[in-house]
């Protein structure tokens, strides 16, 4: 499990708070790209997204990164196809998938005091199954995924998409971010964004 490092958190003048899924609320990346590499493998694509690539990649929805895949390497995956056997292989790593205890006890600290929501790259199903097994479905009030809006990250679709929702102005919501899409698509919001550090994996 990867740890954190220090994040400078407003105490105020904020009426919302939006976080992203993962590689903010959770350690879920590693199992994220085994998922990738196993889906892509089944398809005969191994090999074409190396660790680099996926973590720059990172908060965009899958489909997209599909798209972008087939356009690089001259391929014709199937976005669905892929998309559904990633999420089957995730599924069966969600017992490694870790909370970043730092981001959740600053969510938990605001619970009841303002709106709290996750604005996240993931399918709907993806982020509840992600939600359920870390233990965190009941404490948000709202759960925007890339389901639900036209344009994923890094387009701002998705956060004016939350903040509408929560019913709070864009720019009196705080973004809790770590990839680049995602503060970029939080920032073109007209949010104010906390950045996510990547963690220090400590290699055995």
């Amino acid at each position: 499990m990867g740890e954190l490092g220090r994040i400078e958190f407003p105490e105020a003048d904020f009426e919302a708070l939006i976080f992203d899924l993962d590689g903010t609320l959770v350690d879920s990346m590693p199992a994220h790209f085994e998922s990738w590499c196993k889906a892509l493998e089944m398809y005969g694509a191994a090999g074409i997204m190396g660790e680099d690539v996926f973590y720059a990649m990172g908060g965009r929805p899958t489909h997209d990164i599909v798209v972008d895949l087939n356009g690089e390497h001259g391929l014709k995956l199937d976005p669905e196809a892929i998309c559904f056997a990633k999420r089957e292989w995730f599924r069966n790593n969600l017992q490694s998938v870790k909370l970043y205890d730092e981001v959740v006890e600053f969510a938990r600290s605001h619970a009841g005091k303002v709106p709290l929501a996750v604005a996240t790259g993931s399918t709907r199903l993806g982020a509840e199954l992600t939600l359920q097994a870390v233990g965190l479905s009941d404490l948000f009030d709202e759960v925007v995924t890339a389901d639900d809006v036209k344009c994923g990250k890094p387009a701002p679709d998705i956060y004016l998409e939350t903040a509408s929702r929560i019913e709070v102005a864009p720019e009196r919501c705080v973004a809790i971010e770590d990839a680049p899409a995602g503060i970029m698509a939080a920032q073109s919001a007209g949010m104010r964004v906390i950045a996510v550090p990547a963690p220090v994996r400590v290699v055995s």
